[in-house]
């Protein structure tokens, strides 16, 4: 398969594994509404905080969807998007990486891109997420009318790059509802018990021997397939469907036969296309729009429509599953997912994660935000998300645990950095969990409530004694350990001391 090298590539491959691990700290006085469900918006630089999110979230989100800055040699107010080309690509990189490793094995990713850096964006998109994965590329119509001082072209679509984690057989993307347009079509002019149908052409190419035959309509008139074509069906079959009233000859019974399609025979919802035209998702101007009326002060350069964003939604995931924007710029993907009834994560670096986000989530989840899909949907408000900073790293540069970090905190990455996996429940406790059979300990900041001058963090035997018990092999982690080899291997005991044995990135 073909890759991309650029300047400074080799240095953009390690970027994700020298990010180091940070903790996220809840800030109370951002986070508003309902905070049980989950969602979180976090504020910091994107590549941190997918870093930090591995150890919570590492193959369970469903749906990622990203806006990243296209490159484009303009000045954004809230971007810098006039990156030198290799920078670019060194900035996406690892943070494609960290994205991979967060989707789910059913899950899907869309970027939303421009022809500056589509082809480029493609071919370290089949490097990371593998070739035989990517799924198609979507027209997304974003501008009408064309901008007549281009010399050139005006460009008027953007493109979405959509990639599975897994593009196995059994992988598929949801179906559109059917438009009231198409709904429109399927009428029932006989009064056919069997509900509304629409009609379909009755021929077919090429030419089957057995196929054509002469057909008497009602009204007495003998009718031929055209010339090169044939009937769809054989002479004793066509007989069975008139016999069914499954062919229509028209009112009077003097056109060519046509096969009746039963709406309850077909597909509740259609697949979608890959020209999503702005009168079905919206465009550029209307997203500008959206934003005005929410009075959040200045608006962004290219905010997506929420038509948009849902139809990404629709398609990639179902009520409950997570979603994941890592650039979340104005907060779009999060407020589409509310309304959704999907849980997400955004990521966003600069104060407009307070001034803009904040403030815009707030307004939907008190049901004051009637703009985008709310009317659509008849989304009177609900929910809420908890807001995070990025906090200090878990470890310092020289490899210690940093002082306040909590047990927590230190459980969730040790956890990780034994099984690659998120932990599915947390409790205070020194036992983490099990995994393909083996349990994982941790005495850290006085876990078993000892006030001694180690805290309980000492593996002896009174230690020992109070752990949870596990019968079979255990690995635990501790300052240091006071049995001897003979009795570890007995107890079928890995003794691994922190801070040395756990990795720091």
């Amino acid at each position: 398969m073909p890759i991309l090298d650029w300047l400074n590539k080799k240095e953009a491959l390690t970027t994700a594994d020298k990010t180091p691990y940070k903790v996220l700290v809840e800030n109370k006085e951002l986070s508003v509404g309902d905070q049980t469900q989950g969602n979180m918006l976090i504020k910091g630089d994107n590549l941190e905080a997918l870093k930090a999110l591995l150890p919570y979230y590492k193959g369970r989100v469903k749906c990622i969807y990203i806006d990243p800055p296209y490159n484009t040699g303009s000045a954004f107010d809230h971007y810098d998007d006039n990156l030198e080309h290799s920078t670019w690509l060194s900035m996406m990189y690892p943070r494609l990486e960290l994205l991979h490793e967060l989707l789910a094995e059913d899950g899907s990713i869309w970027i939303s891109i421009d022809s500056d850096e589509k082809h480029y964006l493609k071919i370290i998109c089949d490097e990371i997420f593998n070739r035989k994965n990517f799924i198609d590329e979507i027209i997304w119509q974003r501008a009408f009318s064309p901008v007549n001082l281009k010399k050139t072209l005006s460009r008027s679509h953007d493109t979405l790059l959509v990639y599975a984690k897994n593009f196995s057989a059994n992988f598929t993307l949801n179906s559109l509802p059917r438009s009231n347009h198409q709904l429109e079509t399927y009428k029932n002019p006989d009064q056919d018990p069997r509900g509304p149908w629409t009609s379909a052409d009755c021929t077919v190419g090429p030419v089957i021997k057995e196929k054509c035959f002469p057909i008497i309509l009602p009204s007495g008139r003998i009718v031929y397939p055209p010339e090169g074509r044939c009937w769809v069906y054989t002479k004793t079959r066509f007989e069975e469907m008139v016999k069914d009233g499954r062919i229509w000859f028209g009112k009077k019974g003097d056109n060519a036969p046509r096969v009746k399609k039963f709406l309850a025979d077909v597909k509740q919802g259609v697949v979608s296309t890959t020209l999503w035209m702005r009168d079905e998702v919206g465009d550029s101007q209307e997203a500008k729009r959206e934003i005005k009326i929410l009075n959040l002060g200045t608006i962004f350069a290219t905010p997506k429509p929420e038509r948009l964003i849902e139809r990404v939604l629709i398609l990639a995931t179902q009520p409950g599953d997570l979603v994941l924007d890592s650039f979340l710029g104005s907060g779009t993907t999060a407020a589409v997912a509310q309304k959704m009834g999907r849980q997400y994560i955004g990521v966003e670096m600069g104060e407009h994660a307070i001034t803009h986000c904040v403030p815009r989530m707030k307004k939907v989840i008190d049901g004051t935000d009637q703009g985008g899909i709310s009317k659509a949907l008849g989304w009177t408000g609900g929910g809420g998300f908890t807001f995070y900073d990025l906090g200090q790293p878990i470890f310092d540069t020289t490899g210690n645990i940093n002082q306040g970090i909590s047990f927590k905190d230190l459980a969730f990455h040790v956890w990780f950095s034994e099984t690659k996996t998120p932990m599915q429940s947390y409790q205070y406790s020194p036992l983490l969990g099990v995994h393909q059979g083996t349990a994982f300990y941790l005495l850290y900041n006085g876990v078993l409530g000892d006030k001694s001058v180690n805290g309980g963090n000492v593996l002896t035997s009174k230690i020992l004694e109070g752990l949870p018990p596990f019968d079979g092999p255990k690995v635990i982690y501790g300052e240091s350990c006071r049995l001897s080899p003979q009795r570890l291997k007995k107890e079928n005991i890995v003794f691994k001391q922190t801070p040395y044995a756990i990795p720091a990135r």
